[in-house]
């Protein structure tokens, strides 16, 4: 294992991780998710609570995964072998690895419908007569049998290929290009939306908070959940990802970094989307069809409308990509270790078959439609295996390793904290505060919290 640190890449430069890492976290959850659960939520009064989750627990896990993966320079699974040698904590690797897997096959379904959208746009957006018809495009393509699957497989060979390239040829240096064009062109977009009309009403609703909003428990649990899943935390990428940083770089500032641009991004996409949803009277909790059905109709209507769809469509996709590359990267670095794999062979052989694992997900909307796990198509149960299960689930773990199975005095040296207030506030969150928040996710997620409120009422 030494020799093989020895020889392991590692990032060119300090930018170029947190740019990797924001990249990781940014994705199409910070554009179209985001927006949709804010808009069900409460508006400014989920935003408030969002915020003091990423402050509370975002960060502290972030720098929890970050501090493993440096310490072992190793991958997910090979983190916890070198840290903590035949001790279960390693479950928690595992999970990552299977989340890879799971996540990165139904998200190369939908990050494909973004890619076909871009293309649509880029030939001069659609031919429909009314804005019903929008709709009626989008079913009629995510349904039918091969279409969907040709931009899927195009969508993950540009992943494979980026993961292909390595550490500081593909990775960084995508994202080095990918995340100041998307924080530019997200910018642009929402200086445009709100020259729309909605600018007043928008503003007031992501920024005047109504009160009584929380007094609904559900606003904190959408807050921490959306916390926890935008920054990536649990699947294992920021673990590898970390695992690439020299010693000399300091954590602590990395992972305020990467929180506040992801924060920061997600934000600006709400500007984006709600001016223009406010002043076409769309409801803000339209969820996936506010992207691919009611946004196009917008388009349609404003002027400029098939750039702005064109510019926001590869804002989608790239965004997906670079997500798509981190979660790749988490299989590939663990079957380099495990099989002493080229990365060349990791990238092709996991890619390919994470690609075939998504081919039922993306038939199981069209002519798979009638297979159903729990109520739910083969795309979502997947969703929810991974969302919902395995993520939060490995992100306790982590939290509960790094506070309790690790020598606070190590931790606290590895991290860069040292023996500080902040670093001791850390240990404490990382002990007892976000198990407990974590825990309550699980259990809302899956129903159980609702089943054990049941049974006291």
């Amino acid at each position: 294992m030494d020799q093989l640190n020895s020889n392991r890449e590692q990032w060119n430069s300090r930018l170029g991780f947190i740019l990797a890492a924001m990249g990781s976290a940014v994705g199409l959850g910070n554009i179209w998710r985001f927006s949709y659960v804010t808009g069900e939520n409460g508006g400014a009064a989920f935003l408030l609570v969002y915020l003091l989750c990423i402050i509370a627990i975002g960060i502290p896990i972030i720098m929890a995964e970050f501090t493993i993966g440096r310490k072992a320079q190793s991958d997910a699974v090979g983190s916890f072998e070198k840290l903590a040698p035949g001790k279960p904590w390693i479950v928690a690797g595992f999970m990552g690895v299977a989340s890879a897997f799971i996540i990165l096959s139904f998200y190369g379904v939908v990050a494909g419908w973004t890619v076909k959208y871009f293309f649509s746009y880029l030939t001069g957006g659609f031919a429909v007569e009314n804005d019903a018809q929008y709709g009626d495009v989008f079913v009629g393509f995510i349904t039918s049998t091969y279409e969907p699957l040709l931009w899927q497989f195009l969508f993950m060979a540009l992943t494979i290929g980026i993961v292909f390239m390595g550490v500081k040829k593909g990775i960084e240096a995508s994202n080095k290009i990918l995340m100041p064009l998307l924080a530019i062109l997200v910018i642009i977009l929402a200086g445009y939306s709100l020259t729309l009309g909605g600018a007043s009403e928008a503003l007031s609703f992501l920024f005047s908070p109504d009160w009584s909003k929380l007094a609904d428990p559900n606003v904190y649990l959408a807050a921490l959940g959306q916390a926890f899943f935008s920054l990536s935390l649990g699947m294992g990428a920021l673990i590898t990802y970390g695992s690439y940083l020299s010693n000399k770089e300091k954590l602590p500032g990395a992972a305020l970094g990467v929180a506040t641009l992801d924060t920061g991004f997600a934000i600006i996409s709400g500007l984006m989307i709600f001016p223009a949803v406010f002043a076409f009277g769309i409801n803000p909790g339209d969820g996936p069809g506010l992207v691919f059905v009611t946004l196009p109709g917008i388009f349609d209507s404003i002027a400029f409308g098939t750039l702005f769809g064109f510019a926001f469509f590869f804002l989608l996709a790239a965004a997906a990509l670079s997500s798509a590359i981190s979660l790749l990267e988490v299989a590939v670095a663990y079957f380099i270790r495990k099989f002493s794999w080229s990365r060349q062979k990791a990238s092709l052989i996991v890619g390919g078959v994470i690609f075939l694992l998504g081919v039922p997900s993306s038939l199981g909307i069209g002519p798979l439609s009638d297979i159903t796990f729990f109520g739910k198509d083969i795309l979502d149960s997947m969703d929810f295996i991974a969302s919902n299960i395995l993520l939060p689930l490995g992100g306790l773990i982590i939290a509960l390793f790094m506070g309790w199975g690790w020598k606070k005095s190590d931790a606290l040296a590895d991290s860069d904290f040292g023996d500080t207030a902040l670093g001791n506030a850390w240990i404490f969150t990382l002990r007892y505060v976000a198990p407990v928040a974590i825990f309550l996710i699980f259990l809302a997620s899956t129903g159980l919290l609702k089943l054990i409120l049941g049974l006291f009422s």
